[in-house]
């Protein structure tokens, strides 16, 4: 028997392929070897030595020179490679998919996975793909793993449920749309926020955490979750928002919301912006008294105020009235698309939760609100960052709607590199982050 929790007729054979070992693919060969299960992976065909090398102690994990080696001995193959390739990927090794084997991929964008498999996949093989809604770093222990059966017996569905038990995730079932739009919902415009909050700081030549400007729990999830995006690979980003069809609307959106609600601050149209930001607040978090918004907060009072990387910080600055345009142009968002963040929250990320759990914080503190509102109209101190903020969003929004991956890299990559020295600090603390909110959620 291949583990314990192994339990359909031929398990001790069953052989998992693993097509690509980026993060998320060396995550899942370590975590399903772990558990038992025989692996067969491979990566481009250049980095043959040196995976080779890195998995040498790992009995259970046999490197392979390429996909067609491993489509060949496998009876559940996981493509977990970039969206962008997955249909030239699939197009050069499904062909060799063995005879009555289960395919799967683990992409953030399931249109193009599914066309692909479609396309080039034999008929004899059942396609069933899979999701875990986290990055590589975080314990896939209790978070979402979303499951789509999408062409397979149900004989093959538990074989594949079986094998990723050993992680350890809430299963949830979608379709490939489903599952596009739920991303979409709660990813795309995250994303995007924190994305144009990094570009808006690099454009200004601030590292936020230097200045007395940025102290406080709002601002320490902002800093920290921006360097946190930027830490990783562009293409993560770039897939789920260009090539997810549901995204494209949200992320347009978001940059209008930014820009409009900018646009009022600056002609100080006070009573506009009241009514329009409290009427999202309504739609989106429900009437003051309601059920919906006597709700238990996502995040508990001061659940993140200790994890900065600010030095003021520690002499206890207070924080500096913000007026937090990235997060009134979410709930504006939410509101324009009629998108309630809590509906998804069975299939949320980490990030997503403590985004929402800021934005909600904003919205629902007496008094906070208003505060906000108020410096939008009349307190200039951030009012660079907001207009390097607002160019951002737009210029992301331009990106996705055109589907240029090549300009969405540079535009990535020119920020990454500002931003990389603070790299290794952050995501530690983003971590610790990360592991105080779940464990918050748990009690």
């Amino acid at each position: 028997m291949a583990s314990a929790m192994a339990t359909f007729p031929g398990a001790e054979d069953f052989v998992i392929g693993l097509i690509g070992m980026g993060d998320m693919g060396k995550m899942y060969a370590r975590r399903l070897s772990s558990a038992g299960w025989r692996i067969m992976a491979c990566d481009r065909e250049e980095k043959y030595e040196e995976l080779a090398a890195e998995f040498a102690d790992h009995k259970n994990i046999q490197i392979l020179r390429n996909g067609h080696l491993v489509s060949r001995a496998s009876n559940y193959i996981i493509y977990s490679v970039e969206a962008a390739a997955i249909g030239r990927v699939v197009a050069q090794y499904g062909p060799s998919t063995r005879l009555g084997a289960i395919v799967g991929g683990q992409t953030s964008c399931k249109d193009p996975e599914i066309k692909a498999f479609e396309e080039h996949l034999p008929s004899d093989v059942d396609i069933i793909s899979c999701h875990s809604l986290h990055g590589p770093s975080v314990d896939p222990h209790d978070q979402p793993l979303v499951l789509i059966k999408h062409r397979a017996s149900d004989a093959s569905f538990n074989k594949v449920e079986t094998a990723l038990r050993c992680l350890g995730s809430k299963h949830v079932y979608l379709t490939a749309r489903e599952h596009d739009r739920i991303t979409a919902d709660t990813q795309a415009v995250t994303h995007a926020a924190f994305l144009s909050m990094g570009k808006a700081w690099h454009a200004n030549q601030q590292f936020p955490w230097e200045g007395t400007r940025y102290v406080g729990g709002i601002e320490n999830v902002k800093i920290n979750l921006m360097l946190r995006i930027y830490a990783q690979k562009w293409h993560v980003y770039a897939g789920l928002a260009i090539l997810n069809p549901e995204a494209h609307k949200q992320i347009n959106q978001f940059a209008r919301s930014t820009t409009e609600l900018f646009y009022l601050m600056l002609e100080g149209r006070r009573d506009e912006l009241r009514e329009r930001v409290y009427a999202a607040k309504e739609k989106v978090f429900g009437r003051e008294g309601s059920p919906k918004w006597e709700g238990r907060p996502l995040l508990p009072d001061g659940v993140v105020d200790r994890f900065s990387l600010n030095a003021n910080a520690k002499s206890n600055a207070p924080a500096m009235p913000n007026n937090h345009l990235s997060l009134l142009a979410m709930v504006d968002c939410w509101s324009a698309l009629g998108i309630v963040p809590y509906d998804h929250m069975i299939c949320s990320t980490p990030l997503f939760r403590l985004w929402l759990g800021v934005t909600e914080h904003l919205f629902r503190t007496p008094g906070l609100l208003d505060e906000s509102l108020r410096v939008g109209i009349e307190d200039n101190t951030f009012r660079r960052d907001d207009l390097q903020f607002t160019i951002a969003a737009s210029g992301w929004a331009e990106c996705v709607a055109l589907r240029q991956f090549e300009t969405w890299r540079e535009r990535f990559a020119v920020t990454q590199k500002f931003f990389e020295p603070r790299f290794k600090g952050a995501v530690e603390v983003g971590q610790a982050m990360i592991r105080a909110v779940l464990e918050s959620e748990k009690e």
